[in-house]
């Protein structure tokens, strides 16, 4: 079975009911949106602010490698140019049908979540996105606007991008949570309380320590 043919017996599935709520779910990513609203809430708490950073890197990285790298070299026609009788439930897109955008946002935010460490991210945070992830690759589907393969690409693509942002995150945490040395001071180069490297008594000035200081 080829693919344009796994789209048509898809169809068998439209009805009154599902179809408006495919059509405003799949909405809610056409720029990204849902995901970015994640990250921007994710931010608001101390618990998740790295995870939340995480996601909005996540996204934007994935946006770079489909929207602006591979969808422009690809070109690929979407199903619904292919099959122009196919009833349509969302806007017809434009641009090229490789790989799903929305699938690529949708999976680098769940990634982004998978694999966040110290703290990790919320379990069930991370199924719930997990969760809307997939039925994001299955909605461009359902809507006859992007073949299996533009899904499993954008699915591949975000979870790249997701492990790429998390570890990136991972990182700039760490050089963050290193203790700072206390300043000496002004204009010394030497911990606080010392006025040379060897401290505040110098063995190699013959007094030894405790010595009293020995003033001109």
């Amino acid at each position: 079975m080829n693919e344009l043919a796994i789209l048509n017996a898809m169809q068998a599935w439209h009805n009154p009911v599902l179809d408006p709520l495919v059509a405003v779910f799949t909405s809610t990513s056409n720029h990204g949106e849902l995901w970015i609203l994640l990250g921007l809430v994710l931010l608001c708490f101390r618990r998740t602010r790295k995870a939340g950073a995480g996601v909005l890197v996540a996204v934007a990285l994935g946006a770079v490698m489909t929207n602006l790298t591979i969808k422009p070299l690809l070109m690929r026609p979407r199903p619904c140019d292919v099959n122009a009788a196919v009833a349509m439930i969302v806007p017809r897109p434009s641009g090229s049908s490789f790989p799903s955008g929305h699938t690529t946002a949708a999976f680098a935010a769940a990634a982004a979540l998978w694999f966040a460490r110290r703290p990790t991210a919320p379990a069930g945070l991370v199924v719930g996105v997990t969760v809307a992830a997939v039925l994001m690759g299955l909605s461009r589907m359902y809507c006859y606007v992007h073949y299996p393969t533009d899904v499993l690409a954008g699915a591949i693509v975000g979870t790249l991008a997701g492990l790429a942002a998390a570890r990136l995150m991972d990182a700039l945490w760490k050089q963050r949570a290193k203790p700072s040395i206390p300043r000496g001071p002004a204009g010394s180069d030497y911990p606080a309380g010392t006025d040379s490297p060897d401290g505040p008594n110098n063995p190699d000035d013959g007094r030894g320590p405790g010595a009293p200081e020995i003033r001109p």
